[in-house]
């Protein structure tokens, strides 16, 4: 079956219910989401470095 142009290729998470979340649930739930947001801004990092030494390497 081919893919529609519109259709997503990954799905989006269906989001945490937080009110039947505890505080120490809560904060332990933040604390995962800033793990995870550091590690996608060290990998949008270590890709703009590699784009940027390959736009110089090409550079005319």
């Amino acid at each position: 079956m081919a893919l529609e142009p519109d259709e997503p290729l990954t799905q989006k998470p269906t989001p945490k219910n937080l009110e039947t979340m505890a505080l120490a649930e809560l904060e332990a739930y933040i604390g995962e989401l800033e793990t995870e947001i550091a590690r996608a801004r060290r990998t949008i990092d270590a890709k703009r470095k590699i784009r940027g030494g390959a736009d110089a390497l090409f550079k005319r």
